[in-house]
């Protein structure tokens, strides 16, 4: 079900490298005004997620995503290759989320019926996209197995450029000729294959009305051998003391290795200021990101 699944080439020709011409980026950004994106889902799309086949890495990096970035990621939801289910989601999602993402359904196999369910979903019929088809032959002119597809297997192929038709394309990268394709201003649409997802969504910020940097988070981790519960009346009485100032505090256990405290807010100074009384009184140390994301792997392992 993936949006640009091909036949293996055996052939030992190099290709040349792609340059595609990236889409403009608007001269006036939305938050200029103060209108930025504040809240954001994620609707991950397709079978085999639900049946375990493939495992979904795109809602955690789409979560990385809106944190560094000042976005509340209020939802992520995982449904069938089902045409009423996406519609239902979709319309629901964009009517209480500023920034919607979907993942997945967007190949050229039966299964694959992301963009027409969606085209349903918004009450548009579904057009080829010429500029898409065009980028999509200039990728394949020199693989092999392209010349030799038949037309119902072209025709197939064509499938992911058939967009709904008030849809809004746009070209993040020169080496990609799949776009990222937004309706009602605020859902967009991305493969489910997660090296596309997250080099398309990472490309696409400068054509997103993103939060300025002051209204962005900062996370300040400590780590502990205690016990959770030794801690615990500790972390309550200091999320009641802080939650006025609209600090975060949570808990995060690693099995039989201790337990991580996050601080999260917005002004930097108090967060460090409290993450030395935390350190104290846990008995603990701050740690980075990436020494933190370490000890999660091995304590998932």
């Amino acid at each position: 079900m993936s949006c640009t699944a091909v036949p293996p080439d055996n052939s030992t020709f190099q290709l040349p490298p792609l340059n595609f011409a990236i889409s403009p980026v608007p001269k006036k950004n939305p938050s200029d005004n103060g209108r930025y994106i504040k809240t954001a889902a994620a609707l991950i799309i397709g079978d085999e997620i639900l049946n375990g086949k493939t495992l979904d890495r795109n809602s955690n990096y789409f979560a990385r995503f809106c944190f560094e970035h000042g976005i509340h990621l209020k939802r992520v939801e995982v449904i069938a290759d089902d045409e009423a289910e996406i519609i239902e989601a979709s319309r629901r999602m964009v009517q209480t989320y500023d920034f919607v993402v979907t993942s997945g359904g967007i190949g050229p196999t039966h299964d694959d019926i992301t963009y027409a369910s969606l085209a349903k979903s918004f009450d548009q019929g579904l057009v080829y996209h010429d500029e898409t088809l065009a980028r999509m032959e200039e990728s394949g002119k020199y693989r092999t197995w392209v010349s030799k597809q038949s037309e119902e297997q072209r025709t197939a192929r064509k499938r992911m450029a058939l967009f709904p038709d008030a849809a809004e394309v746009i070209f993040v990268a020169s080496d990609i000729w799949v776009p990222v394709v937004r309706l009602q201003g605020n859902l967009c649409i991305f493969p489910g294959i997660p090296t596309l997802f997250q080099k398309m969504l990472d490309n696409l910020k400068p054509f997103l009305p993103l939060p300025p940097e002051e209204e962005r988070p900062f996370r300040l981790q400590v780590f502990t051998g205690l016990p959770e519960s030794s801690i615990a009346p500790f972390l309550t009485d200091l999320q009641k003391r802080v939650q006025p100032e609209g600090i975060r505090i949570g808990s995060y256990p690693v099995l039989q290795k201790g337990v991580y405290v996050s601080l999260i807010g917005a002004d930097r100074g108090r967060v460090h200021q409290l993450g030395v009384e935390v350190e104290k009184e846990v008995e603990g140390r701050v740690v980075t990101e990436a020494e933190a994301e370490a000890k999660r792997q091995l304590g998932c392992q």
